[in-house]
């Protein structure tokens, strides 16, 4: 299923839903940022995705983690909720969706970068080359957050 991302954009279209949404910053022992390529939108992103009925949002962090990168991470913190009614996301479906982030920090325990039916590339990327690289601005915030030591974010 494809999607269309709207951020700031006056022509978004009206949302229809709010799911809940978790992601994980995952950090390595050298600072590097986990990464995933996402197949939808080309665009590199922190994993995350839907929660699912019967987990906690800790659970579905982890869960997407590991699912759309390879690696294994356990929680260490978090990093804030973002609900940026501005931040539009129109799936072919019809369905459109208001961001509703719940985004936690984690470091690996297990596991090896691996591509995916979601992710075409997964990495781990230095603060420094972040730059060289198409990241959506909710995923940029979200990292800018983290790196700047400004968090919890409440919005």
């Amino acid at each position: 299923m494809g999607r269309i991302e709207y951020y700031n954009d006056p022509r978004a279209p009206k949302p229809n839903s709010l799911v809940v949404a978790c992601n994980l910053l995952v950090t390595d022992e050298s600072g590097a940022i986990l990464l995933q390529r996402r197949r939808d939108t080309g665009q590199w992103a922190l994993p995350g995705g839907a929660m699912d009925l019967g987990e906690t949002a800790a659970q579905c962090a982890v869960r997407e983690c590991e699912e759309e990168t390879g690696i294994l991470a356990e929680i260490t913190g978090f990093l804030g909720v973002y609900s940026n009614p501005n931040h539009i996301v129109a799936y072919t479906d019809g369905e459109i969706r208001q961001q509703y982030e719940n985004c936690y920090i984690g470091r690996p325990v297990s596991g090896e970068p691996s591509v995916n039916d979601e992710a075409d590339g997964v990495e781990f990327v230095r603060p420094e080359e972040l730059g060289r690289y198409d990241i959506h601005p909710s995923m940029r915030q979200q990292i800018g957050d983290f790196l700047s030591g400004d968090y919890p974010y409440l919005g």
